[in-house]
């Protein structure tokens, strides 16, 4: 984001105590740090989003009192209330959401799945959410085929027939499944843009299988665009997901996604239509999806196509600005 805002020329405050682990001590310095920057720069509309900062921003706008915002919106991505911690603690921080959804005034979900789970688990009643969907500029993010053939060239590729994935290598994301999945697909190379604390196990995996010539991980990506071109086709192998991000840049390249019917997954992938699902946990699914559009490029083809065509229709960022546009100015105007 701060790449972007730098990018973009738009001016934007870096807070450093505000960080994605918990740690009770600097975050209550987050909060001080809010605290004093909703009552010095006074703004209309303040607009948290994540767990960490939906917690800390909204609990700072709570102590402003009268002087809070004129409005309060939170906008879930997905959530951490389910297959992040254990029974306590998602009992404790579903209570909290519960208790923050009181203090504000909207709720944004980015799809109907991410807004159903959140109603099921209490959170708040289906009227206080507004259902948001992504938005992006597409074209930027897809590549072209000079890029294909240059990203290839430049990592040995050749013709193999590469798997792409991207995301934080973390247990929700079930990376091991995708180096089960990639051993089972002969002739396949998986390409894994990202890191995090699974990496270690990931490539022990990949050595322990033989298949560590045909994994390669490349840690924290910039450039997304011109590996999304070199992909054959993306794989996801997500135990939960809100509105997957990467599906849909996959997508907006032409490339099929296979896919588990995780979250809001299939609000994104259109199942025989731009991708393929299957169950989460099923590997022999998965890499019985990734063989068929090894070996069918006609299917590959006719599902990259249809899916480049959706995800422009469905996300584009013109759609996005003007549906929080109309949400601040129905919440500005009571």
């Amino acid at each position: 984001m701060e790449e972007t805002a730098a990018r973009l020329d738009v001016p934007y405050l870096h807070l450093p105590e505000l960080q994605r682990e918990l740690a009770p001590r600097r975050d209550a310095q987050a909060i001080r740090s809010l605290w004093r920057l909703l009552r010095d720069r006074r703004p209309d509309v303040l607009h948290t989003h994540t767990a960490k900062a939906g917690t800390t921003g909204r609990l700072a706008a709570l102590l402003r009192g009268t002087g809070r915002p004129a409005a309060v919106v939170h906008t879930y991505h997905g959530h951490v209330l389910a297959g992040y911690f254990d029974a306590r603690r998602e009992r404790f921080f579903r209570l909290v959401e519960r208790a923050l959804a009181h203090s504000t005034d909207a709720l944004v979900a980015v799809s109907d799945e991410v807004r159903d789970d959140l109603v099921s688990y209490g959170v708040a009643p289906p009227g206080k959410f507004t259902v948001i969907p992504y938005g992006f500029d597409l074209d930027a993010r897809a590549g072209s085929a000079a890029t294909r053939e240059a990203t290839r060239a430049s990592a040995g590729l050749g013709e193999s027939f590469v798997v792409g994935w991207a995301g934080r290598l973390t247990a929700i994301k079930r990376p091991l499944d995708l180096v089960h999945a990639i051993a089972e697909v002969e002739g396949a190379t998986l390409v894994a843009a990202g890191d995090g604390e699974l990496r270690p196990q990931v490539e022990a995996l990949a050595a322990k299988l033989g298949v560590d010539d045909r994994v390669r991980v490349l840690g924290y990506v910039t450039d997304m665009a011109s590996w999304y071109s070199a992909f054959d086709t993306f794989l996801l192998t997500s135990a939960n997901e809100g509105t997957p991000v990467v599906a849909i840049e996959a997508l907006a390249a032409g490339v099929p996604v296979v896919a588990t019917a995780a979250g809001g997954t299939a609000a994104v992938v259109d199942d025989g239509e731009t991708g393929l699902l299957a169950p989460v946990g099923d590997v022999s699914a998965l890499a019985s999806h990734v063989r068929r559009l090894r070996d069918e490029p006609g299917v590959r083809a006719a599902l990259g196509a249809e899916g480049a065509r959706r995800m422009r229709e469905r996300f584009s960022i013109e759609r996005m600005v003007d549906d929080v546009e109309r949400l601040y100015r129905r919440l500005l105007a009571r």
